[in-house]
Parts: structure tokens; C-alpha cells; sequence
């Protein structure tokens, strides 16, 4: 099987075009290296926004037409709804019973966010307890990959805390030892002097290189020892971490290149701040919205030379133009050879392209809604079997009986 990745987004409706540069067009480019889990993270919306319930529904089903619309395949990623697993919920609450309250109050995006929405009343645990929410999200799938940037880094970093402290609370069984014995002794002498050297290693010195070298080991076991099972990796994993048995794998974040597009006014793009280019708007109100967007503000007339790195129409070529259209802005620009709204035309047609496919394949799903509901009703159940199997090892290694 390939390793499994797991991302999700917050229901805000129609998509923008900072969305798909910034996480949407990795996700359909990950769907074919990896198995792919892509959530609409609607009880994430309400730690936030906990009053505007008419919306949300409108919004998810939205979202979801510009997922498809982008390239996402339902028969390569599993597609589904967060609040439709209460799974999830039941993983948060049994997590939240060992998890520090420190260790959610420094998550820099805690205060990072309290700062920012000041109109709004955070002062709820669902706001301080949604970073553990995300760890739920993320462990019960046992994902092995979240594709994030750098300033998400400190989520999937808490997750790995998360896990590693479940594992070392409910890992060990009573004969945790003997059974670390048993799955040695299936290794060859070589693997198992060298498995053991790299545990020490890791144990002393947390050397990222002895945890790769470590699990090299078991990966080879998996693929050519005789007798080998998915329980005896998981016991000499925990074993090799200083845990116990890993029953939630601790996920590696995942670093992509991220485009950060501005918006018209040269912040960041976002509905909120109504800058936006929406990826289904029509040509001509890209045109308009595209035409209207700040410049260099040096360039006050025509003839006024600019500086295309102080102009936010510069950060649209970044993404949208080739190395011979830069050139022509760069020169145009600086040498006053050419007007902003000459500049901005390039930026235009080529937006207009790229939408063009989007739009066609959004409209037939707005004209077959129930096409896109069993897409997520199906994505769903197909979530439902790994969440519930994962809770199933929960529940058992923390004495809960169903």
C-alpha cells in the first residue's frame, strides 16, 4: 500500500484562486503518489464561527464542486465530511484525557488567531482544544504524511507529541518485553545487532538518522521474513522510539512549495477581506477585478518608471507568466516602456485559461447534485472503515470495551 496522506480545509464555500495555488493544486498532484484523505473540516469551522449554522452546509457542498472542478479524482482520494465520523469526536475526547493544557496554550497559531479575530469570542475550549481536534483528525487515519507549510509545522509537531505519549501510556502489555523478544528473534543475527545498535542510538542521542536507519530494518522485515506480521512492526517500532506498541503513527509533515498570491489590494488573498479572484468567476469579472488591482504606487502617471518587486500584479507573474513575459514586465516596468494595464493582460488571459477547465467541469456537477453527494457520501464510508478499525486498537489498548 502506499503511505497514506491526510489534509483538510474549513468550509468557506466557493474557492479562490490563493486556495489553489496555495494547497488545492498539491492535493490533486499528491493523489498520485499517495493515498490521498481530504476532509471538509466543518467542526474546525465552528470553533471559530460557532453561530453561523446556516452557512455551513451551503458552503461544504460548494467546496467540494471546486476540489472536483480542480483535478481531485474520488476514485483515486478519498473524499469526506469530518462531522459526519463521530469517530473523530471520540478520538479528541479520549486524546484530550492525557494531554497536557500547556502543550495546547503554546501553539503559536492559539494566540496567533485571538489576536486576529478580536470581534469574535474565543474564549471556548473548542477554540483552545482544536489543535488536539487535528491531531484526532490526523492519528485516527494513521497517516503517514501532512502537507503543510512551514508556519502549520508546530500542528503536525503536537500530533507527534500526542501519539508518542498514547503509545507510551497504553503501548506496553504486561509482556510488552517478551513479545519485543519474539519479533527479534524473526530477524536475521545481522538485523537484529543492527536494529538494536540504531535503538541505543536513537535512545541517546534522538538522531534522526538512526529512527530512518531503525525502521529500514523493519520495512526489509516486512517485505522478506518468513512468519513477519503487521503486530511484530508495530511492537519493534514502539520498541525502537523508547515507546510502546505503536498504535497511533506519529505523521511527518509533509513541506511543499506553497504560492502565496495577493490579493487586489495586495494583502493576502481572502473572501474576508473581499480581494479575491474566486476560482469559478467569469472572464469578464476576472478582467475587471484584475484591472482594478493595486500597483507600484511610485507609478503615479504613465511615464513614471516602477519597481515590479514593489507591486503585488509582480507576484501574479511569478506564478502565471513565463520567463519571456517577466523579462517584458520587468523592462516594461522600470523603464516606464510599458502601463499597468498593459502589464495586467497577460496575468489576465492566462487566469481565464487556467479557469476555463474548472468552470466546465464545475457546471456539470452544479447541474447533478447528487452526483457530488454520493462522491462524499461514498468518500465517507470509505473513512468510516479505517477510523473505525483505528479506534477499535484505541479502545482496547485503554481498556474500553465496546
Amino acid at each position: 500500500m502506499r503511505p497514506r496522506v491526510l489534509s483538510g480545509m474549513r468550509p468557506t464555500g466557493s474557492l479562490h484562486l490563493g486556495h489553489y495555488h496555495g494547497a488545492l493544486k498539491n492535493w490533486v498532484r499528491l493523489q498520485d503518489q499517495y493515498d490521498c484523505f481530504y476532509f471538509v473540516a466543518d467542526w474546525h469551522a465552528l470553533t471559530t464561527h460557532y453561530e453561523e449554522r446556516d452557512v455551513i452546509e451551503k458552503n461544504v457542498y460548494e467546496m467540494v464542486i471546486d476540489w472536483l472542478a480542480a483535478g481531485l479524482d474520488p476514485e483515486k482520494s478519498t473524499i469526506f465530511i469530518q462531522s459526519r465520523l463521530p469517530e473523530h469526536a471520540e478520538l479528541f475526547t479520549l486524546l484530550a484525557m492525557g494531554t497536557p493544557l500547556g502543550w495546547l496554550e503554546r501553539v503559536p497559531t492559539y494566540k496567533d488567531q485571538i489576536e486576529k479575530l478580536k470581534d469574535r469570542d474565543l474564549a471556548t475550549y473548542g477554540f483552545l482544544g482544536y489543535p488536539l481536534l487535528q491531531a484526532a483528525d490526523i492519528l485516527i487515519y494513521k497517516a503517514a504524511y501532512v502537507p503543510v507549510g512551514e508556519d502549520q509545522a508546530s500542528h503536525v509537531e503536537l500530533t507527534r507529541e500526542v501519539a508518542r505519549r498514547f503509545n507510551s501510556l497504553y503501548g506496553r502489555a504486561p509482556d510488552f518485553t517478551e513479545q519485543v523478544a519474539a519479533a527479534l528473534a524473526k530477524l536475521p543475527k545481522d538485523d537484529q545487532r543492527y536494529f538494536e545498535k540504531q535503538r541505543k542510538a536513537f535512545g541517546e542521542t534522538g538522531a534522526a538518522e538512526a529512527l530512518a536507519k531503525g525502521e529500514g530494518i523493519l520495512k526489509k522485515a516486512a517485505a522478506s521474513v518468513e512468519g513477519w506480521t503487521a503486530h511484530d512492526g508495530e511492537l519493534l517500532a514502539g520498541h525502537l522510539k523508547g515507546s510502546g506498541k505503536t498504535i497511533l503513527v506519529e505523521p511527518q509533515a509533509l513541506y511543499t512549495e506553497n504560492a502565496r498570491l495577493p490579493g487586489l489590494d495586495g494583502a493576502k488573498m481572502s473572501k474576508s477581506y473581499g480581494n479575491a479572484v474566486l476560482m469559478r468567476d467569469e472572464p469578464d469579472t476576472v478582467a475587471k477585478k484584475i484591472r482594478g488591482m493595486v500597483t507600484d504606487p511610485a507609478r503615479v502617471r504613465r511615464t513614471d518608471p516602477g519597481t515590479p518587486e514593489k507591486c503585488p500584479v509582480w507576484a501574479l507573474h511569478q506564478v502565471y507568466s513565463d520567463t519571456a513575459t517577466q523579462d517584458w514586465v520587468c523592462k516594461g516596468c522600470t523603464t516606464a516602456g510599458i502601463g499597468c494595464l498593459e502589464c495586467k493582460q497577460p496575468v489576465i488571459d492566462t487566469i481565464v485559461k487556467e479557469q476555463q477547465p474548472w468552470r466546465e467541469r464545475a457546471a456539470a456537477f452544479t447541474a447533478n447534485p447528487k452526483q457530488v453527494h454520493w462522491i462524499v457520501e461514498m468518500g465517507t464510508e470509505r473513512a468510516r472503515t479505517v477510523a473505525r478499525q483505528t479506534m477499535k486498537d484505541v479502545r482496547e489498548a485503554m481498556g474500553i470495551s465496546y
